[in-house]
């Protein structure tokens, strides 16, 4: 596909030193560098790694599991619904 593309002037002379570096066509340096520029744009960033660190919670003192129904009072209070 042909079509008119306006590269900064930094660019262009950046392309061309690649393209005279490489002895290839000015057009296959644009169209290789276009290729893997945009492939780093469009792909979205690498999701870093939740990770939590596990400690023992255990039961606070004078609390007991044998009464759940009087820990579930005790957090949440005699009212709560």
């Amino acid at each position: 596909m042909r079509t008119t593309l306006t590269l900064d002037p930094d660019v262009a002379a950046k392309a061309k030193r690649g393209a005279a570096k490489l002895h290839k066509p000015f057009k296959e340096v644009i169209n290789a560098a276009l290729r893997v520029g945009l492939d780093a744009i469009l792909a979205p960033p690498a999701a870093k790694p939740y990770r939590t660190k596990p400690r023992p919670l255990g039961l606070r003192e004078g609390f007991s599991y044998d009464n759940i129904s009087e820990l579930v009072a005790a957090a949440e209070g005699e009212e709560h619904p």
